[in-house]
């Protein structure tokens, strides 16, 4: 029996962008379903009850949810091609640890850009930096993070730069000026069609956000 796979996403998402990736890494079939998430679906509701959110992966009619782990469940399953985990146990740990690091680190400064004014915007960008300045050192001289190949953290972090265009002009700030080995890095993801034709358009995310601040009353 051929493998049913659906994903419950929404293009504006670096989260959804993670699973559009390792998808495409691995070359699986999908049916893609566009949420509405400010009127959420009834199927959405059903398959992740307890945060309510995109991405969601159903396989054969079982969701997973939260799009790392969801990455590292497709990463397993199939497992017959491009690994995005090393099979070094301590250099998974490694690559968890970091793709955890922007999770917990990386969305919450990067939101500040474009949802705050002010002295917050001053302290957000300080921040920002801080972040992406520790990433460039765990980065170092090689290619991708993992070291030769894109793995499991570069994924993690590379959706981010769909909204780099938005950092940038609402936060007042210029990235490569200060993190020059980033956007080498994801220039270098970009050259990966997987990557490339997994994100959204940064003209286009910049557009979305632009209205998004207009309905916060921030412009």
């Amino acid at each position: 029996m051929a493998d049913e796979v659906v994903l419950l996403d929404f293009w504006l998402s670096m989260f959804g962008m993670r699973v559009r990736i390792a998808l495409a890494e691995k070359g699986i079939k999908y049916e893609y379903q566009e949420q509405d998430i400010f009127n959420k679906s009834p199927l959405l509701l059903e398959m992740n009850p307890i945060h309510k959110k995109i991405p969601v992966l159903i396989h054969n009619g079982k969701p997973v949810c939260e799009s790392l782990i969801i990455v590292q469940y497709i990463d397993e399953v199939w497992n017959d091609k491009s690994p995005l985990l090393p099979s070094d146990p301590y250099q998974r740990a490694h690559a968890r640890f970091w793709a955890d690091f922007v999770d917990k680190k990386v969305y919450e400064v990067s939101r500040k850009l474009w949802t705050t004014k002010g002295e917050e915007l001053e302290v957000g960008k300080k921040e920002f930096f801080e972040i992406y300045k520790i990433l460039e050192g765990e980065l170092g001289g090689k290619p991708y993070f993992g070291g030769e190949t894109f793995g499991f953290v570069d994924l993690s972090l590379i959706t981010f730069y769909s909204w780099f265009h938005v950092y940038e002009v609402f936060g007042n700030i210029n990235i490569e000026a200060e993190c020059p080995k980033i956007i080498a890095w994801a220039k270098r993801c970009l050259q990966k069609e997987t990557v490339a034709n997994s994100l959204a358009d940064q003209k286009k995310v910049y557009e979305a956000v632009g209205q998004l601040r207009k309905i916060r009353g921030l412009e």
